[in-house]
């Protein structure tokens, strides 16, 4: 956090309530009482499944000053009573970032949003001390717990915003306030919570909703939404830069798309009269748009187009996100951490490129609502189509595409259970196969790739 906290300070901030004057300074802010450290400030979250009120006397034991609660508790560390403990929480993020004096950039987006707040991480690395969203901390928690890591060192910073219903991100945006805003894409991607592909392209818009007289928003023009975003960017009177694959009319666009021998993106990208040639250190020619994006919002925070290059190709893989790792001479790509319709079918179209035999290993994609089996029926279609050599399947969804594929011709199996997949995958790869590995991270084909890399089950 930036500078010195007193818990009494707070009272007016978070329009608390009090049972006696607390004049105590704090460090740092806990909501998880396994991490607490001496001298945190305690905020008691509620959730479907629990209730941080019960830890408060454990939470003093651990160290901690003081805390946030929704009730009184009957214990002798001090607290401060709050309508939303989770409202506090960003209340709390808000005012470590007012303190902030570096440049702030956030990014949402159904696909891709962690791979350009990864690359973005990367560029900005390269000017000055950088914070960056851990994982895919990006919700309503993770997000405030995100702006309470920033510190006096700090003079960058990148934050990830998801969300799960319609009016999250206005609310994190409202806390964050950042000078350029992303929108990467909208798609049908965890569509519960949104009612709709409509209701998902307005909430993602709600990104650019926080951005000051002299912020930017960042447009894909090749989603088909950008028009709606365009037009909402313009009503608000914020200035606005565009990106995309296709059009020369973007002010960042891309052109001669390939990959090298990895399989990793290559491009040439362009702005105004200058061009830059990138070479990825990343998985399947998607991450250009990804690239394109942060190159935009590069350019948007005040920095040299020329300069985006370096960074671009100091962005490498992390778990779970298109990793490679070799068994032998057999290439298993790890693409485990998340899945969605368009997700799934930028892999399937990376995997259709390699010479080797195609090995394609999915697990279900969640949060589809009620469109789930048409769209993993979808899935197993274009992989056949594609051209897949083989595609092995766990999940009741994805058996529909396994039956799908079956029904082009492909040479496709559904498993009941991962352990028999394993089995199954352990016996039938050979040398000459290349194998990923997708699915949402509730389906935890994480699993599927230790086993093989590591041999067991």
């Amino acid at each position: 956090m930036i500078g010195h906290w007193n818990v009494h300070d707070l009272v007016d901030s978070l329009s608390a309530e009090t049972q006696q004057n607390i004049d105590v300074a704090f460090n740092q802010v806990s909501t998880d009482t396994r991490n607490i450290e001496s001298s945190d400030l305690f905020v008691c979250l509620k959730g479907e499944h629990f209730d941080a009120h019960e830890f408060v006397a454990y939470a003093r034991e651990k160290g901690a000053v003081a805390a946030i609660v929704e009730h009184f508790v009957e214990d002798e560390l001090p607290q401060l009573k709050v309508a939303s403990t989770l409202t506090a929480l960003g209340q709390l993020g808000a005012l470590n970032r007012q303190r902030f004096q570096g440049q702030m950039v956030a990014v949402t987006g159904s696909s891709g949003k962690t791979t350009v707040k990864e690359m973005l991480a990367a560029m900005f690395a390269r000017k000055g001390p950088t914070l960056a969203t851990l994982g895919n901390l990006n919700n309503e928690i993770g997000m405030p717990l995100t702006l309470l890591r920033l510190d006096d060192t700090h003079q960058y910073a990148v934050i990830e915003m998801g969300a799960s219903g319609a009016g999250e991100i206005a609310r994190m945006v409202r806390f964050a306030q950042p000078k350029v805003a992303i929108l990467n894409n909208a798609f049908a991607a965890h569509i519960e919570g949104f009612g709709s592909l409509e209701g998902v392209v307005k909430a993602k818009a709600e990104i650019y909703q926080g951005l000051p007289e002299d912020g930017v928003g960042i447009v894909n023009l090749d989603d088909p939404h950008a028009p709606y975003w365009i037009e909402k960017l313009k009503q608000q009177q914020s200035r606005y830069m565009t990106f995309s694959l296709n059009s020369t009319d973007a002010d960042v666009w891309a052109s001669d798309l390939g990959e090298d021998s990895r399989g990793c993106g290559s491009c040439l990208l362009h702005y105004q009269q200058q061009t830059i040639a990138v070479q990825l250190n990343l998985l399947g020619q998607h991450n250009i748009a990804n690239a394109a994006a942060a190159t935009c919002a590069w350019i948007a925070m005040g920095m040299r187009f020329t300069d985006a290059k370096a960074g671009l190709e100091d962005c490498v893989a992390v778990k779970g996100r298109m990793k490679p790792s070799l068994l032998g001479s057999v290439l298993i790509i790890d693409d485990s951490y998340n899945a969605n319709p368009e997700a799934m079918k930028a892999a399937i179209d990376y995997l259709a490129k390699r010479q080797n035999r195609s090995l394609l290993v999915l697990g279900d994609m969640a949060e589809l609502g009620e469109d789930a089996e048409q769209l993993h029926e979808s899935i197993g279609r274009y992989a056949a189509q594609m051209g897949i050599t083989r595609l092995r399947v766990c999940g009741p969804l994805m058996k529909k595409a396994a039956e799908a594929a079956k029904e082009e011709g492909m040479d496709a199996r559904y498993f009941s259970s991962q352990s028999e997949l394993i089995d199954s995958l352990q016996q039938e790869l050979t040398e000459t196969d290349t194998l990923l590995v997708k699915g949402s991270r509730s389906a935890g084909m994480d699993r599927v790739v230790h086993a093989l890399l590591h041999g067991d089950n």
